[in-house]
């Protein structure tokens, strides 16, 4: 009988332990101001430097002091960053410039320029091949860059608007098709697609994660789930309800929690569980904060966002304050 007890309550206390929240919360604000909208940005773990898109400008936070520590002008319509370390060189998407800005992430002073496709939105470093790739979102296609010679190479047909993109590390880039619904696969060495599957019944993909060792590829959507997909075998898993407005999505290898960043002011947390994907908690955030990213060294999330104005008639939702830009932090 106290054998049979004890394993009753050791596994009441297991499925409590299983069900518990994340324990993630807001923690702090750090303010950085001006104006102008945003997109993605990027974390560099290592040299503790975050890089936040900010409308012309792309502004350098250092994540530990909570303070703007630099600033990378004149990048019309900057989406994302990607960063090469090896080389000391980081890329800017710019949009409404068509090109890409090549920086010294020692002195983030810009180096050149490098003309790509059409409105280049989410961008990719792919350390195996040594290049960039640009996801265009108004020519539909890549432009792949050498890192090194800061060259174009190559032009690739996206069949659709790529969304974000993520690399593995075996060579792979992986990006969303937002209107078709779509995850298509790179040979980043060939330069050329090698695979694309649908992702239905998830519509307009857009924010992408990746867990590296199991293989596996988190899309969020604009109907509100996350497909969560097996890029070996083409096939989408799971697809767990999530919140409105997602943009960015993101992937702890620590922890094993996938995130989905809401426009509704919600962070969707994912986590496999008995081999089953579910969601395990929704974090307050706050609402606009739609891109993500993680610092793997601490496990804090990294949320833009500014303060929101109330309606005014005739309008469907208020904008934002001025001045009010700033990260939000998730973390425990």
């Amino acid at each position: 009988m106290r054998k049979a007890l004890t394993l009753a309550l050791s596994a009441l206390f297991a499925i409590a332990a299983f069900a518990a929240p994340t324990g993630l919360k807001l923690l702090k604000e750090i303010k950085i101001g001006g104006e102008g909208g945003w997109d993605y940005l990027t974390m560099d773990s290592s040299a503790r430097r975050l890089y936040v898109s900010h409308a012309t400008h792309v502004v350098v936070v250092d994540p530990d002091a909570g303070k703007v520590v630099g600033d990378i002008p004149d990048t019309p319509g900057v989406h994302g960053i990607a960063l090469a370390p090896n080389l000391n060189r980081g890329f800017i998407s710019n949009g409404r410039g068509n090109n890409v800005t090549i920086f010294d992430m020692k002195t983030l002073k810009a180096m050149s320029q490098v003309a790509t496709g059409e409105n280049p939105d989410s961008i990719r470093f792919e350390p195996k091949s040594g290049r960039v790739f640009t996801f265009n979102g108004r020519s539909n296609n890549s432009t792949a860059i050498d890192a090194k010679t800061g060259m174009a190479v190559a032009t690739i047909p996206m069949g659709g608007k790529p969304e974000f993109a993520v690399a593995d590390d075996k060579g792979h880039v992986y990006v969303n098709i937002e209107d078709t619904s779509e995850i298509v696969e790179i040979d980043a060495a060939k330069a050329s697609v090698t695979k694309r599957y649908s992702l239905k019944p998830c519509e307009g993909p857009s924010g992408l994660a990746i867990d590296m060792k199991k293989r596996r590829l988190f899309s969020v959507c604009g109907n509100r789930l996350m497909a969560i997909s097996d890029p070996d075998a083409g096939k989408v898993l799971a697809m767990p309800a999530i919140g409105q407005g997602p943009d960015g999505a993101a992937f702890d290898p620590s922890t094993g929690y996938a995130f989905s960043s809401n426009g509704d002011g919600t962070l969707t947390v994912v986590q496999e569980m008995g081999g089953k994907y579910e969601v395990v908690e929704n974090v307050a955030t706050a609402r606009g904060a739609r891109t993500i990213t993680l610092d793997e060294k601490t496990h804090n999330l990294y949320l833009p966002a500014a303060d929101a104005l109330p309606a005014q008639p005739g309008q469907r939702r208020g904008g934002f304050a001025p001045d009010s830009f700033k990260l939000l932090v998730v973390g425990k």
